[in-house]
């Protein structure tokens, strides 16, 4: 899809310069429903599975669990929002805009991707060698439709509920791959009670964790321990779970040595009682969280989201662009990251080219929803940079970012990262390290970069969540 088809199809989804859904009135419930449609893929046909998250040609032999593409529809009077989750390494913008252009009677469409390290290749990169992109298009064209009969369900489903928000903090359950070490270890769940019966219509949960318990040298198709946690949950609730992944930079991932089985062994990464024993560990602090929700007012329903720009810097995305490998096209960097260029053809030179993503913030009533194009690092949510920055920064004189909580107006909160996009780590720009010296004293830069669409990813990114919540604000 080209980004022609995208401004069309963004004001058909009511993403504008800012498009604002939903009238302020009295407090009430909301009719709420939840569904999950598989989207496994079929492994040993003629066409091999690429598995996405690590080095290329990772083929994949067979199927542990199956893949979900998970859905929650909020319905308040005409207007309604979907929330989906897939359980896929990432999706590309111009794949949730066609995702959009099959829902347009819905306020808002947000599709993120749980970051799954074990599934089918979404985006190109992982495909048999640097110039064959590993995306199966007939098996992503049945994403797009399963993630729509799956929003379509949901809706079926939908009756009245009242809602309950609620949070838990475990630090130990995660581990942190580059310095400097910052977690957000905060679940944060809602809980959603039928207004008829008092029975459970389902649950909504976010953890901040890299779905790779599993490792690079995992040849079977698997959702990693988020079938675990959702299972966990699931069983102990008896009610559909919608699980969404959220601040992962940084690099957010399971702990090593940590979690004993029955024997007191710890199995390593790389094996399945190891991903099932975490999986089991994010649910139990699932439960915790919601054994501690409190009630909150989910009314109105109102977005505001806008298309952005963002410089394409990196090397490696700006040549598999060109090949076609990445299906996504380019525009001209306007120096503005709210004035999206013209669309560039593949192979012009000497233009500096940006790519189109998108950020929203979401407001549930007395929750709002930060939604993030990518794997945002835990520093832009707390605050918490290094101070003093290391004076072998690249940039040690950058302004610091906005922060999630500091743009958000309450405590209570979700964050979606790779929400509608996944354009890669967004990295706090007086941390960008590529060039020598190296912080830390290292002889080589730590991983993250190159991963990254750019160093202006950070700020921009968070400024034009700073405006989108600015906008909500302005409304009644």
């Amino acid at each position: 899809m080209s980004f022609r088809t995208f401004g069309r199809l963004a004001l058909a989804c009511f993403v504008g310069v800012c498009c604002l859904t939903g009238m302020a009135g009295p407090a009430r419930g909301l009719d709420v429903g939840f569904a999950e449609v598989e989207i496994t893929p079929t492994v040993g046909g003629k066409r091999p599975v690429y598995i996405a998250g690590y080095g290329m040609n990772r083929r994949a032999k067979d199927v542990h669990d199956p893949l979900f593409a998970r859905a929650v529809v909020l319905r308040d009077g005409e207007t309604k929002f979907a929330l989906v989750s897939i359980d896929v390494v990432g999706l590309q913008y111009p794949t949730v805009l066609s995702i959009r252009s099959k829902l347009t009677d819905y306020g808002y469409v947000m599709v993120s991707s749980t970051h799954n390290h074990e599934g089918p290749d979404t985006v190109g990169i992982w495909g048999p060698s640097p110039i064959a992109s590993g995306v199966d298009a007939k098996w992503l064209a049945s994403l797009e439709e399963k993630a729509v009969a799956a929003v379509k369900q949901a809706e079926s489903q939908a009756a009245p509920c009242k809602a309950t928000y609620g949070t838990a903090s475990d630090e130990a359950l995660l581990r942190d791959s580059r310095e400097p070490y910052v977690f957000d270890p905060v679940l944060r769940a809602i809980k959603f009670t039928r207004e008829d019966n008092q029975q459970l219509q389902g649950v909504l949960i976010q953890w901040n964790c890299h779905p790779e318990s599993m490792g690079s040298e995992n040849q079977s198709i698997t959702a990693d321990f988020i079938w675990a946690t959702v299972a966990q949950v699931k069983e102990k609730l008896a009610c559909p779970v919608a699980y969404f992944t959220g601040a992962v930079g940084g690099l957010m991932a399971p702990p090593r040595g940590k979690i004993p089985n029955a024997q007191g062994e710890f199995p390593p990464e790389g094996d399945f009682e190891f991903c099932e024993l975490y999986g089991k560990a994010v649910g139990q602090l699932a439960l915790k969280a919601l054994e501690a929700t409190e009630p909150v007012n989910l009314s109105p329903l109102q977005v505001a989201a806008k298309p952005i720009s963002i410089p394409l810097e990196n090397k490696l995305y700006q040549v598999a662009r060109m090949l076609g490998i990445m299906k996504r096209n380019g525009v001209r960097w306007t120096g503005n990251s709210e004035d999206v260029g013209e669309e560039l053809p593949r192979g012009v030179k000497d233009v500096q080219g940006a790519a189109v993503t998108e950020v929203a913030v979401i407001r549930l009533g007395d929750v709002h929803v930060a939604c993030i194009p990518g794997e945002l690092y835990p520093e832009l949510i707390y605050g918490k940079y290094q101070d003093p920055v290391d004076p072998a920064a690249d940039f040690p004189e950058a302004p610091l970012e906005q922060t999630i909580v500091g743009i958000l107006p309450s405590d209570k909160w979700l964050l979606f990262g790779l929400a509608n996009d996944e354009i890669g780590y967004i990295v706090p720009k007086r941390q960008w390290d590529v060039v020598a010296p190296f912080c830390y004293g290292r002889t080589e830069a730590q991983y993250g970069e190159e991963n990254s669409i750019g160093a202006e990813a950070a700020p921009l990114v968070m400024d034009a969540l700073a405006r989108r919540m600015a906008e909500l604000r302005a409304k009644p």
